[in-house]
């Protein structure tokens, strides 16, 4: 007897119509179990196609470069043992998936045998809100299936532009699937895993075809959910040669391919861009600028070396810098604060014993500068992308430079001229907090009006802070010193704050950077004037 499976496209979720990008089996295949049978391809993902069964392949029927969907065959397959169908392929227990029909031309005896099944409660974890953030790469995946995970213990690792973050678990339980890959892209919403939270076996009967001698039938089955993978594939896909034409690149230009088979990836035609722009080629803005490449040198030739690579954030921030410094025209102003009154106000609030908290001298600077802002609205603002307008912001939210092992990240205290001092403090400690466990998420960096960068806890004496863009200024702080400071008769022993404004002098002239800065230190001088 002959028995022959029908394998469908599972339920892709919101997803209608995928991309074909590769057929991995051909006619006459002997394939086993769970082998991968083709690669599909959506907007945001790549995932396999797996075998339901294993067995000799008699057809194929989607093709490379076509498109599937919902209950499209895949491939039919004649089992190789017609007897022993394996009962997971007979009973399902996704909701989703198909339950198997049974066709013969002669009436098959029915025999009813036991079957283990589980019932559990399944969980989806999916990314949290993630702000104004998409597509965010995933660095690090640290489960996989079968794996018994606690409530809060990570389950993988993103990496925005700005900062690395950790995504918990919201449930302890068993994981049953794991939809993401090191490599791939996620947004808010994407399933992460599922995780069964409770397992119940039990026994029940259920009827299964036995069938005669010389009977040829056909089983529909739908296979398991696909798996995930970062998207592997032969040549180009249509989304990659989207991207492609989007940036004025000629695909057939592109000669390094790191996909499986050579196939060209959007990281391949971004790495393309970026040597075009090196080498000054096709690139009118760079040969404008008229700026020569810093040549490489091989230092193994003075003695022993290291390569590190620089983490994704440092390599980031390094080229937002380089943007910066290529296309604003900065200028830094410095002076000196006196903060003597200031310093002795906050050790005053930290001798209380029944205080919960330890307020810092940054807090009064961060009240200080939202409240200079107020005054000079131009520092509260943002250049349009055209350069021909001013977008004057109603909002103050101050971005807090923090140096973390994985680099520089910049945590934004929101609404600060709403909040007091002891709600400030909070803010502040839960964000540094997070910061230097790496569980900022990008909402927590996003919407800053201007940054403050402080070497204070170092020290330093001034520095050219550069301004975080879109933001038009950016204020650096190092270490206070206690200096005589005349009175117009004597000396005075005084702490002085040194104070770096950089701004953006397509926005803000000289004579209004000096007044802001007059103004801040007007308010750091007496902190009474905060309240007014």
């Amino acid at each position: 007897m002959s028995e022959l499976i029908e394998i469908k496209v599972p339920d892709l979720g919101d997803v209608s119509e995928v991309d074909v990008i590769e057929i991995s089996v051909s006619i006459g295949d002997v394939i086993e179990l769970e082998q991968t049978l083709a690669v599909l391809e959506t907007d945001k993902a790549s995932m396999d196609l797996p075998a339901s069964a294993a067995g000799k392949v008699t057809a194929v029927h989607l093709k490379e470069g076509g498109t599937a969907s919902v209950g499209d065959l895949i491939v039919t397959v004649e089992s190789l043992d017609a007897v022993s169908v394996p009962a997971d392929d007979v009973v399902r227990k996704e909701p989703k998936l198909e339950e198997p029909v049974l066709e013969s031309s002669k009436e098959a005896e029915v025999e009813t045998v036991d079957v283990a099944t589980a019932t559990s409660e399944n969980i989806a974890v999916n990314v949290p809100d993630l702000g104004d953030v998409s597509d965010v790469d995933i660095i690090e995946v640290s489960v996989q299936v079968g794996d018994t995970v606690e409530k809060e213990q990570t389950l993988a690792v993103l990496e925005t532009d700005k900062a690395s973050m950790d995504l918990p678990a919201t449930h302890a339980g068993v994981v049953t699937e794991v939809a993401i890959s090191v490599g791939s892209k996620v947004s808010e919403g994407d399933l992460i895993i599922r995780l069964d939270t409770q397992v119940m076996a039990e026994v029940k009967p259920v009827a299964v075809a036995a069938p005669a001698e010389k009977v040829e039938k056909t089983v529909s089955v739908a296979i398991t959910a696909p798996v995930k993978h970062s998207g592997l594939a032969p040549h180009a896909t249509p989304s990659v040669r989207l991207f492609a034409r989007e940036l004025g690149v000629d695909i057939t230009l592109v000669t390094q391919a790191s996909g499986r088979k050579g196939r060209i990836l959007k990281d391949d035609i971004k790495n393309f861009v970026k040597q075009a722009l090196a080498s000054g080629a096709g690139s009118t803005a760079n040969q404008g600028a008229g700026i020569p490449p810093i040549p490489a040198v091989d230092f193994s030739q003075f003695g022993e070396i290291e390569e590190q690579k620089l983490s994704k954030i440092k390599r980031l921030t390094g080229q937002h810098l380089t943007r910066v410094w290529l296309n604003l025209p900065l200028v830094t102003y410095h002076d000196e604060a006196d903060i003597t009154e200031l310093e002795a106000f906050r050790k005053a609030l930290n001798s209380d014993k029944n205080a919960d908290i330890k307020v810092t001298g940054l807090i009064f600077i961060v009240k200080a500068l939202a409240a200079a802002m107020k005054e000079f609205p131009s520092f509260n603002s943002s250049l349009s992308a055209d350069g021909e307008s001013l977008i004057l912001k109603k909002y103050f939210n101050i971005g807090i430079a923090v140096d973390t092992p994985n680099g520089l990240v910049v945590p934004v205290l929101k609404d600060v001229d709403k909040k007091g001092i002891a709600e400030l403090t909070r803010d502040l400690s839960a964000l540094s907090e997070k910061a230097r466990n790496g569980k900022l998420l990008p909402a927590d960096m996003s919407g800053g009006c201007m940054t403050i960068s402080s070497l204070g806890g170092i020290g330093g004496k001034a520095f050219t802070p550069i301004v975080n863009a879109p933001e038009v200024a950016i204020l650096g702080l190092t270490r206070a010193s206690m200096q005589p400071v005349w009175n117009g008769s004597e000396f005075e022993p005084k702490l002085m704050q040194p104070l770096d404004l950089t701004y953006d002098h397509r926005v803000i002239d000289g004579a209004e950077g000096a007044r802001f800065t007059a103004t801040l230190i007007k308010y750091l001088g007496d902190i009474r004037r905060l309240l007014m």
